[in-house]
């Protein structure tokens, strides 16, 4: 299941907003999906992030994922603890895993995430469809 406080980007990102701030990570499908994360390429601090713009990239024993902003912004800060242990994203995506904070500029993208019960439908189609 899919916490409930958290919004959806349908490119398996989720966000969690705090006044005109954005904790980002990946979905635990996507980690799933990944299998056994082995590297992560952070955005650096103070990087200006569009939504829908790829603003990390995570590298797997299987695949390569881009780390899509949800919204417009500027990271103001990164999880350092992924560049020396980047499994922690398979063990905790929701928490610990988390990739970066990102102080929000425009919140109108907000409005085209959906909720966790919009993304367990969402999830349910793609996978019927592969």
């Amino acid at each position: 299941m899919h916490p409930d406080d958290l919004r959806y980007h349908k490119k398996h990102i989720w966000i969690k907003v705090n006044g005109n701030k954005a904790i980002v990570g990946i979905t635990s499908y996507a980690q799933e999906s990944l299998g056994e994360i082995i590297y992560v390429d952070l955005p650096d601090v103070e990087m200006e992030v569009e939504a829908d713009e790829e603003f990390a990239e995570i590298e797997s024993t299987k695949a390569t994922f881009s780390v899509t902003s949800p919204i417009n912004g500027v990271v103001m800060e990164i999880n350092e603890e992924l560049s020396e242990s980047p499994e922690i994203i398979n063990e905790d995506p929701y928490g610990k895993g988390w990739i970066a904070v990102i102080e929000i500029e425009d919140d109108s993208g907000l409005d085209t995430l959906i909720d966790a019960a919009e993304y367990e439908i969402y999830l349910r189609k793609e996978k019927r469809l592969k």
